[in-house]
């Protein structure tokens, strides 16, 4: 059992601090490996986490058998080869087998569709190389105590790290590698890691070199065939494709407008109409927000975006109201960076790298409209979904000013996520009045202290000169129904947006796939494949 090279202490500490760092920098990765598909939401974090520390808590168990049965350091360091190879397999098939169990499961999971598919794509990709991982430690432990007295300081080494390499593999994922060469390239880099780690080992035993040298050969060609970021591997015309410290970006462009979207599979988060006309989405029926707050009628209008994206709605104001000014908050300073390059906003509109709340809780300037459209991918920051957001987007309007809300994933259900945003809103602010956007799942909220706001706002539609926005403003207007309060009301302490968005999610899929479900039922599984083709 003695090997050479483990003589020294130093390199199984070693052993222990790669082993750690490269536990979190998988974690990190499949955040972001699922992120574009299921959301990064707190369920999909639960999800991860949980199945990880089940898959690592099992890698314990029988780490410590093996190693009461078996000392031998070869299957240790052998079992670090295969997490290796395993790892730097994700980013070559990972996305495929997503896709797979997706389209598995959505014709056999009447509920909770995401929940189970994030689940199972989350278990076959990561449960086996993290219980391999999870044998290091009982491992270690075996091959460095040599006597009891000894043993709480050699494992408190150990511990110590494992510990450190996890900080580490925490920041340098997030803050270094994805954002500068992306996910797959991350999962490269921590499987060559872990090789390295075991290359040195059987090369220095002079043992199972051919499987370390065949090990070598795949990492390369998976550099070569899985060193893509692209998540939506069946799109053709993307511009732009890549990773922020926040989100998965997408820009597609046709002849008439630009998009962005922050996930693989559901909506669209901005948009840019390239002959400067509405867009036909949620941000026309927000234009009314400026003409309830009066906006023909006022020198100028202060106007506050809280969730810029690439900046839809500021462009869309600047076209069409030239009393107006503009500022915006985006998170996300990748995204800000394709609002310039992608999406024409103007360099005259500043947009302020910050948190929506927390830029509020740092200003004292007040604003005719404020817009809040702060969705991340499907999932709503719940921390501005609550009474105390609400509160403090209220005491920066000023006397008459507006509050327009994009309410997405719009649903009929008893307690779903926009009644609970409509009631807490409504606990705030004392008028408040919703339209449903037409052939979308979008519905507009707005909110004031102004009672007069609906009048005031026909007053300045009569005013408008612009045919085209003149009659969207009387559609909206025409939609435009008091909310009736009920009392779901979201608070710092407890704002359950992840679960409450998910359900609307569900729903919302269900619908849409019923059709082929039913065809799935009768004709099976060819009849299905021939209508999809046909």
């Amino acid at each position: 059992m003695e090997k050479s090279i483990l003589k020294n202490k130093i390199y199984l500490y070693l052993t222990e601090f790669f082993a750690g760092m490269s536990v979190m920098a998988v974690e990190l990765g499949a955040s972001r490996l699922l992120a574009p598909y299921f959301s990064s939401s707190q369920i999909v974090w639960t999800i991860i986490i949980g199945t990880i520390m089940i898959a690592m808590a099992l890698g314990n168990v029988y780490g410590g058998r093996t190693a009461d049965k078996d000392p031998n350091p070869d299957r240790l360091y052998l079992r670090l080869l295969i997490a290796a190879v395993w790892i730097a397999l994700i980013p070559v098939v990972g996305k495929y087998i997503i896709i797979g169990v997706s389209a598995l499961l959505v014709f056999s999971v009447s509920s909770g569709f995401l929940i189970w598919a994030a689940f199972v794509a989350c278990f076959v990709i990561f449960v086996y190389p993290l219980f391999l991982l999870g044998t290091v430690t009982p491992s270690l432990v075996k091959y460095t105590v040599e006597s009891l007295d000894e043993s709480g300081k050699v494992v408190g080494k150990l511990g110590a790290a494992n510990t450190i390499g996890s900080i580490i593999g925490t920041f340098l994922p997030t803050f270094v590698t994805i954002p500068t060469v992306g996910t797959s390239l991350t999962f490269i880099i921590f499987a060559s890691i872990l090789f390295l780690l075991s290359a040195v080992y059987f090369i220095t035993t002079k043992v199972k070199l051919v499987r370390t040298g065949v090990t070598a050969v795949i990492l390369v060609l998976c550099f070569i065939f899985g060193s893509s970021n692209s998540f939506a591997f069946w799109e053709n015309d993307l511009v732009y494709e890549g990773e922020s410290v926040y989100n998965y970006l997408q820009v597609k462009e046709d002849d008439r407008r630009v998009l962005l979207s922050t996930n693989v599979l559901f909506g669209v988060q901005s948009v840019y109409m390239k002959n400067e006309t509405l867009t036909g989405m949620y941000y026309d029926y927000a234009m009314m927000a400026p003409y309830m707050s009066g906006i023909h009628q006022k020198e100028n209008t202060d106007v506050l975006i809280l969730g810029m994206g690439t900046g839809t709605y500021a462009t869309q104001c600047a076209l069409y109201f030239d009393n107006i000014n503009i500022e915006g908050v985006e998170i996300d300073d990748k995204i800000i960076s394709l609002s310039r390059e992608y999406f024409a906003l103007s360099e005259d509109v500043p947009v302020i790298t910050y948190d929506g709340r927390a830029y509020l809780e740092a200003i004292d300037k007040k604003y005719d409209v404020i817009m809040v459209d702060a969705y991340q991918d499907i999932t709503i920051p719940f921390q501005m979904s609550s009474v105390e957001f609400f509160s403090a987007v209220k005491d920066h309007l000023k006397e008459g000013g507006v509050m327009v809300v994009n309410l997405n994933m719009r649903s009929n259900a008893e307690g779903n996520i926009n009644q609970y945003l409509s009631d807490t809103i409504a606990s705030v602010f004392p008028y408040v009045y919703t339209v449903d956007v037409t052939s979308s799942t979008n519905r507009e909220l707005f909110a004031s202290e102004n009672g007069d706001m609906i009048s005031l706002s026909m007053e300045n539609i009569e005013m408008e000169t612009n045919y085209s926005l003149k009659n969207m403003m009387y559609k909206v207007s025409a939609g435009l129904a008091a909310y009736e309060a009920g009392d779901h009301i979201m608070t710092d302490d407890k704002a359950p947006v992840e679960l409450l968005g998910m359900s609307v999610i569900d729903e919302l899929i269900t619908d849409e796939l019923s059709y082929y479900k039913k065809i799935f039922e009768e004709e099976g599984l060819r009849g299905l494949i021939d209508r999809i083709i046909g």
